[in-house]
């Protein structure tokens, strides 16, 4: 009889005897379906969760599960009977759709089936990636006709499809997700026929019933586990929670692929404005309100509305005029052929830049407020409540007006933070961004802590945060510091059962060049690579950059170049599946990517036995967010490049030599084309960090 480490038997009055029991029947009953046996560092993980979760309060923990824990496994065996005994709902979220499909498809399955455990399991994606029967209607019913001023109008070429796309609902062969339509969708036709919470009417739209989104939350409503994914829960946060997911206070999170969390949360949370664009943009606003009072035969209140609309938007246009000649006069620095960046140290923007910004503030203000007006306008003459001439209409102009108030929004939120960018207790990278035909307003918050810690650890019941990598050089400080939890939040490191010194190898050939020496370093492994490539039929191949991929590739012979599959030159999915015939027919393939690449990618056994690494994966250096983040770091007395370069470096290292071994029988090489990773004391620490793996390193290394 299997039971867990003494540390389970809490006094806390959650833990009791019976979910105890529970917990260590269901791992035997699994263990016992699958005929496995008991991993230690599984049965530890478990344990560790649940007095995480049976905590009077902050109920947090974070564990580093290495690849060969069972990580899913142990944490579903773990949080789902305690999160039943206490009412709550499990929303396991993983960093991508299609890890979020793997678990629903697989992992979940495999346990409601196995361990005895009697739950119930939806999947929750956002409303995006369902399509918009109204919209479809009105792309179908007002195809040619300029009536209906859809913000992002359908291409003739997509009514084809469309049309197909109704065939397929009405038979019965398709369910509207964008991820179960088989054939490539044309880009921009699917961005036509999907609408967001704004455009919706909900119970008020006359495809309601038959509405996939609702279809799918409906199914959401009492269920023990909901599988999302990282994007749709930080959505659901930035609405306040509860919008399609439960009030976070009702749940246990489980956020798999945890040290994707940070970086998800500084792009949902940034705020970008495009100068001239959003100048047109206001002449489409007027565009848009001069027709919708038409088409309601010109009722008094909205033609006040949209006299005050462009009265603002008038106002506004010369602000923007004005903001555009102060921002030339910066001076930009080019990021390649066709961008400029004038980054803003420390994120303190120019006085007078910052000033316009707040003079443009009131002005914007009032016509989020203007548009919030009009689109609650419209619901009531969706509902009934007005007698507007064809107020039936009212439900067709929802979206487009509901797309400018969200745009609106945007930009205020835009302005406001360069107006507010004197505030030091706001670190935000701030950057202009131009090409030749505009330029580009950024702001990113470099504390996306501070966010997470407002809008999900406070809230939530409880929560878990696990990965293969959340430790940078041994410690869980870099990932705890940048995902805001508490620094006494309860950590475990679960090391990976596999035996690497006796399956991999990695190596380090003699090399003359340093990458910092791009094009010697190019030439150089132009020259190794066609014998590495002969070493083993199936390999990986992890450039950091396009530039040096590109260069590199258009040296190479043709005879070497034939074999390779090269990330951009079809869809990933594609290009793994093509590696993965190509195995199987025993023929030789090589996978070349970016960083895309270096995770994610499950090549077990013979479809991968040799990956090779170009580079040591440190950050882009003129990422203007990571260079913000070191500026800040050294306002502090800190040393940005050993406390924050070097360990996100470690991060993605780990992560790219985890491509090779994915189950205990697996076996290959690991090869490193940079010489600093033996030279330079920082390679010595990333190598240290890495799984112990055997060493292969130029005659004379001294570690």
């Amino acid at each position: 009889m299997q039971t867990f480490p003494h540390s389970v038997a809490m006094t806390a009055a959650v833990l009791t005897d019976q979910i105890k029991e529970s917990i260590q029947s269901a791992y035997r009953t699994w263990l016992a379906s699958r005929q496995f046996k008991p991993r230690r560092g599984q049965r530890e993980m478990i344990a560790h969760i649940a007095r995480a979760l049976a905590a009077d309060e902050q109920r947090l923990a974070v564990v580093e599960a290495g690849t060969g824990t069972g990580k899913t496994a142990a944490y579903c065996l773990a949080v789902i009977p305690m999160a039943k005994s206490l009412n709550k709902t499990v929303v396991l979220s993983t960093a991508t759709v299609a890890l979020q499909e793997q678990v629903i498809l697989q992992d979940v399955p495999d346990l409601q089936q196995r361990a005895g455990l009697d739950f119930s399991v939806a999947l929750a994606k956002g409303r995006g990636r369902y399509i918009c029967l109204k919209r479809l209607d009105d792309h179908l019913k007002y195809q040619g006709q300029q009536e209906i001023p859809i913000i992002d109008p359908a291409n003739e070429d997509f009514i084809p499809l469309y049309q197909e796309m109704l065939n397929r609902l009405a038979e019965g062969e398709w369910d509207g997700e964008s991820d179960s339509w088989t054939e490539p969708l044309p880009d921009g036709a699917w961005s036509g026929v999907t609408t967001d919470h704004r455009g919706c009417t909900n119970n008020r739209c006359s495809f309601f019933k038959q509405c996939p989104f609702f279809r799918a939350r409906s199914a959401l409503e009492g269920t023990d586990v909901i599988v999302a994914n990282h994007d749709l829960v930080l959505a659901d946060l930035a609405l306040g929670g509860g919008a399609v997911l439960p009030e976070p206070e009702e749940c246990i999170f489980v956020l798999d692929e945890a040290h994707h969390l940070a970086e998800k949360t500084q792009n949902h949370f940034s705020a970008r404005a495009r100068l001239q664009g959003t100048v047109q943009w206001f002449d489409q606003i007027n565009n848009t309100l001069g027709s919708l009072a038409q088409r309601f035969a010109r009722p008094a209140e909205l033609v006040a509305l949209a006299t005050e609309v462009a009265t603002e938007t008038g106002v506004l246009g010369e602000a923007l005029q004005r903001l555009t000649e102060v921002v030339a006069a910066n001076d930009f620095v080019a990021q390649d052929e066709n961008v400029e960046i004038c980054r803003f140290p420390l994120g303190e923007v120019p006085s007078d830049l910052a000033e316009l910004a707040e003079q443009a503030l009131p002005s914007m203000d009032r016509l989020c407020s203007q548009l919030e007006r009009l689109h609650d306008r419209l619901q009531e003459a969706v509902a009934g409540q007005l007698d507007w001439q064809n107020s039936y209409a009212a439900e067709d102009w929802l979206l487009p007006v509901g797309q400018l108030q969200g745009r609106a929004l945007a930009t205020f939120a835009l302005l406001r933070d360069y107006a507010e960018a004197a505030n030091l207790s706001r670190r935000h990278a701030r950057w202009l961004r131009r090409n030749q035909f505009d330029t580009e307003m950024v702001s990113a918050p470099i504390e996306p802590g501070s966010i997470l810690e407002e809008v999900l650890w406070l809230r939530c019941y409880g929560a878990i945060c696990t990965s293969a990598t959340l430790t940078a050089l041994g410690r869980f400080d870099r990932f705890i510091e940048r995902v805001g939890l508490p620094e006494q939040v309860q950590t475990l490191t679960i090391p990976s059962p596999f035996n690497y010194p006796e399956i991999a190898t990695f190596h380090v050939p003699t090399m003359q060049t340093d990458p910092r020496d791009f094009d010697g370093h190019c030439d150089e492994i132009s020259a190794l690579l066609p014998e590495l490539l002969q070493r083993e039929p199936a390999t990986l191949i992890l450039f950091s950059s396009w530039r040096q991929l590109n260069r590199v590739l258009s040296t190479l012979p043709d005879k070497v170049r034939g074999h390779l599959l090269v990330q951009g030159e079809g869809s990933k999915q594609a290009l793994i599946a093509e590696h993965r015939g190509r195995v199987d027919r025993k023929q030789r393939s090589q996978l070349v990517g970016l960083a895309s690449f270096a995770e994610g990618l499950d090549l077990p056994g013979d479809y991968c036995r040799h990956v090779i690494i170009i580079k040591i994966p440190f950050a882009v250096p003129d990422d203007p967010v990571d260079q913000a983040i070191a500026e800040w770091a050294e306002a502090q007395g800190r040393n940005a490049f050993y406390e924050i370069t070097v360990p996100d470096a470690a991060l993605k290292l780990v992560q790219a030599c985890g491509r090779l071994i994915r189950h205990e029988n697996d076996r290959g090489t690991i090869t490193m084309l940079d010489r600093r990773i033996v030279t330079q004391r920082y390679g010595r620490v990333l190598l240290g960090s890495l799984p112990p793996f055997r060493l292969d390193l130029p005659e004379g290394t001294r570690l």
